[in-house]
């Protein structure tokens, strides 16, 4: 049970990692049809819920960790502080914003590798 658990918590992580390749290229300059960006916040809407919902599944099915560790509470309040960036990014990318929504993104992004970073290295379990 364990492994299909870590492997769908990963795959949903992957298609976060679709989402910020697709808005990097976007902030940076590239083109992008209304179609590959609700395909990239579809992907976003997926592996987000994923993420959340894997992610404390694991926490709870694993003697070793507790669903009250520091790094799982930082990871969930970093997954919701992503999230609300890009709904942020979402609404202010049809309006044309192109200096707000590139800042947005790219802080969305530092926040995408401190949740990595937590998940990787886990500090204090």
């Amino acid at each position: 049970m364990y492994d299909w658990l870590l492997f769908l918590h990963l795959i949903a992580a992957f298609l976060l990692a679709v989402t910020v390749v697709v808005y990097s290229a976007v902030a940076l300059g590239a083109a992008a049809p209304g179609r590959t960006l609700f395909v990239a916040d579809r992907c976003w809407d997926v592996g987000g819920l994923g993420t959340l919902l894997l992610g404390i599944w694991l926490a709870l099915y694993l003697d070793e960790y507790d669903f009250f560790d520091g790094w799982i509470i930082g990871a969930i309040v970093l997954w919701f502080v992503a999230t609300g960036l890009g709904q942020s990014l979402q609404r202010r990318t049809p309006a044309g914003e192109s200096a707000q929504v590139a800042a947005m993104h790219w802080l969305r992004t530092l926040v995408v590798l401190g949740l990595l970073v937590l998940m990787i290295w886990k500090p204090g379990a």
